[in-house]
């Protein structure tokens, strides 16, 4: 490591609070699939900013975009009309499927916090005052302000901070009987993510996720797809709640929307985003001219250069050679999950954090989960040839 690279740990360790406990590298460009530290040394980065470099790093496309866009207007307020910001919000909810209506944020735990304000609006105006309650999963994650934290099913994360906003309840993922149990009368929403990114890759079998759709309508309670993580192709559809063929009543984006510039989504349904009224809901910074024409550039990368297909394809890839591992492993991969280019391996040690810093040493960055978990989240440019790189490496990293 060099001087800037000493200097910036000082800085940090001087100034910065110490909320992260941050490996020993910097990186200092990327290009596509690859991460460039401050020694000029190559990575492979199957970690995309935790999912948010969907199209890969600098892509020419959308940096020409925000260039543009930062030498013409950076901000003015909501309060005007503003080039672009519509036309993003046409693009989103075509892709949603039409009849809906956008809110831009800033994050996803801002986006998170609008959909719990407007699912409890609607919930009130419903059935009265204390229909404000929302059922979410046991290992969620919905962000890190006192109110996503606490729908995220996580007391490890929660504990801390207490006491938190109340009216949430956790239930076991894919257990059904549970969820009815917990949706009664003062229930307004079933709060879901697709596959619970942050707790490990666990996705909804699709059968669960079926019946949910069905019990929400049944006992009128909204369904609320939280798609910060699984949003934006990373599965193979736009968003994921379209390869399990349900329709959510509100839809929360954010990560690699604007390509891992900050910008975040919230999508409801006509009606019931017709429950937000003027004053009702806020951001100073959310929708401004850059992020939008970042996300624009973002959305015609995907489609321009057939994104979803390749996750389709080389989640498969990756699959395969992660179960093929495992099948000879001896239990040192205990279990292989994934949905398009999203996947995790459990390991039989407790040796995930180790096995992380490792891969760094051979030019590999890799998404520990706790100590048994690595999480795979490549931008979907990855290939078949980076997947063979990961895959050829692994059985040392983890002692097989």
């Amino acid at each position: 490591m060099g001087e800037a690279y000493d200097e910036a740990v000082a800085l940090d360790q001087a100034f910065h609070m110490p909320t992260y406990a941050r490996r020993p590298i910097m990186f200092v460009e990327g290009r596509g699939m690859t991460l460039v530290d401050d020694d000029g040394r190559e990575y492979l980065d199957f970690v995309a900013g935790i999912g948010s470099v969907n199209l890969g790093h600098a892509h020419p496309g959308v940096q020409a975009a925000v260039c543009e866009q930062m030498g013409k207007l950076v901000m003015t307020s909501n309060l005007y009309h503003a080039e672009h910001r519509g036309e993003l919000a046409e693009t989103i909810v075509a892709l949603f499927g039409g009849g809906a209506k956008v809110f831009f944020a800033n994050s996803g735990a801002e986006a998170n916090e609008g959909a719990i304000k407007l699912a409890r609006k609607w919930g009130k105006e419903r059935r009265g005052p204390e229909c404000y309650r929302i059922v979410t999963a046991e290992g969620s994650f919905h962000g890190r302000t006192l109110g996503t934290l606490a729908a995220t099913g996580q007391p490890s994360k929660q504990e801390t901070f207490e006491p938190l906003p109340a009216g949430f309840t956790h239930v076991p993922l894919n257990d059904l009987a549970a969820l009815e149990a917990a949706v009664d009368e003062n229930t307004c929403a079933v709060m879901l993510e697709p596959v619970l990114g942050e707790s490990g890759v666990w996705p909804c079998e699709p059968a669960y996720l079926t019946a949910v759709e069905r019990l929400c309508a049944e006992r009128d309670v909204l369904l609320v797809v939280d798609e910060v993580q699984t949003g934006i192709y990373r599965t193979g559809t736009a968003f994921a709640h379209q390869g399990y063929r349900v329709r959510p009543h509100i839809m929360t984006l954010a990560k690699s929307l604007a390509n891992g510039l900050p910008m975040g989504a919230i999508v409801a349904v006509d009606d019931v985003a017709n429950t937000f009224k003027p004053g009702d809901h806020g951001s100073t910074f959310g929708g401004g001219p850059v992020l939008c024409v970042a996300a624009l550039a973002t959305l015609s990368a995907h489609h321009e250069e057939r994104t979803a297909e390749n996750a389709v394809h080389v989640g498969a890839y990756l699959r395969g050679q992660l179960d093929a591992l495992a099948a000879r492993s001896g239990g040192a991969i205990s279990d292989v999950r994934s949905r398009g280019l999203m996947a995790a391996v459990s390991l039989g040690e407790p040796i995930a954090q180790r096995v992380a810093a490792d891969a760094l040493g051979q030019g590999c960055v890799l998404n520990p989960i706790g100590d048994r978990i690595i999480r795979f989240l490549p931008p979907l440019v990855c290939g078949k040839a980076e997947v063979d790189t990961i895959a050829g490496i692994l059985p040392d990293l983890i002692g097989m």
